[in-house]
């Protein structure tokens, strides 16, 4: 199987763990007998500096007519003072609108070996495994945005908020879809008892619910939902949410499995296949450059663009089940490091890549 794959490093340490995981799907291709051609671009931050824009069509475009792409991170305080239009970030807006990337998908599972890692109670954490299902192409995101001022002279700024049924029935199907590889049970996130779109969310949610009468279903205020994630998250399966919910929600769950460096991401388009896999942290320029930075969350990223973009079943758990391993025998980066670990456990960020490499090879020994 050959496979093209557009890598967009971005910015801060996102060159770093993107190298990482990079390493990791050559060795799974060489194991398995695929494939993997890679495209590198620029984006973000590195984009401005190069050219002056945050996302060039030509890097669009490549995206479009690749089978994946492979993403770091964008942004950084260098950037912080410009002009919206002109943010590294806007980037990642124009590749979810131009890649129709309107379903986010965030795992959040505890892993048993780091459970102590979280600043919440063992009891609380252990066994935590929830899907956040993410709008991302809709809402105030990508609603107008506008300023001006007064008669009186004093500014304004406007941030609009719009969404169709039809972007929210995509996205409840998605939900309930993954819900019944699950455990059938949805949690749908609004914030109805003040948002208009809220309101249109929910009726839309329920409707489409009465195609999947074999999946729970309950509606939860945002605020209540931020609360209960962080009180008792086992009580969430599949959380589905709006585009800003979303993001804000599953940052907050980071604190559960310990570290947002665990924590991967899928973007899917609505006819299968394309997707963009992307870490959930940010581009931590404070340790860029360092050898510190946590690449779990990309190699993490590498399994869920082998599973939905390209098919690849067993490759994926067998990533999945290497950075187990890894933990499970002790190994951590900076990020995960208690003060009771053994100093000589703790590995760089491609230290860490070579021990799941090793055990990936093991695995792959094993089953053949």
């Amino acid at each position: 199987m050959e496979k093209k794959i557009v890598v967009l490093p971005g910015d801060g340490i996102g060159k770093e763990v993107v190298d990482e995981g990079i390493k990791v799907l050559d060795t799974v291709a060489e194991l398995f007998g695929h494939q993997f051609k890679y495209e590198e671009d620029v984006i973000g931050g590195a984009a401005l500096d190069q050219f002056g824009i945050p996302l060039r069509e030509e890097t669009l475009e490549k995206c479009q007519q690749a089978d994946a792409v492979l993403l770091g991170a964008v942004g950084g305080p260098k950037w912080d003072t410009l002009p919206g239009h002109l943010r590294p970030e806007k980037a990642l807006l124009g590749l979810r609108k131009g890649l129709g990337l309107f379903a986010n998908l965030r795992p959040v599972e505890v892993f048993g070996p780091v459970v102590e890692s979280s600043t919440l109670k063992r009891e609380v954490v252990e066994g935590v495994d929830v899907l956040v299902v993410r709008e991302l192409t809709g809402g105030i995101y990508f609603g107008l945005k506008d300023r001006g001022e007064y008669d009186s002279g004093e500014a304004w700024a406007k941030d609009e908020c719009i969404y169709s049924v039809e972007e929210v029935r995509r996205i409840a199907k998605v939900a309930f879809e993954a819900a019944r590889g699950r455990r059938k049970k949805v949690t749908s996130v609004d914030k109805a008892n003040v948002l208009e779109t809220s309101r249109l969310w929910r009726e839309v949610i329920q409707e489409v619910h009465q195609e999947y009468p074999d999946i729970e279903l309950e509606h939860m205020l945002v605020d209540n939902a931020a609360m209960q994630l962080v009180r008792q998250p086992k009580q969430f399966d599949v959380l589905v949410t709006e585009n800003m919910f979303g993001d804000i929600l599953s940052d907050e769950a980071s604190v559960l499995a310990g570290s947002i460096g665990l924590m991967p991401s899928a973007s899917l388009a609505d006819a299968g296949g394309l997707g963009m896999y992307e870490p959930v942290h940010g581009t931590a320029p404070d340790i860029a450059g360092q050898g510190k930075a946590n690449p779990l969350a990309t190699i993490l990223s590498c399994a869920m663009l082998l599973r939905y973009s390209f098919g690849l079943e067993q490759e994926a758990d067998v990533i999945e089940t290497a950075v187990k391993s890894a933990l499970e025998q002790g190994w951590r980066t900076p990020d995960l490091v208690l003060s009771q670990d053994d100093p000589k456990s703790v590995l760089g960020t491609t230290e860490i890549t070579n021990k799941i490499i090793e055990y990936i090879r093991k695995s792959a020994l094993i089953q053949s």
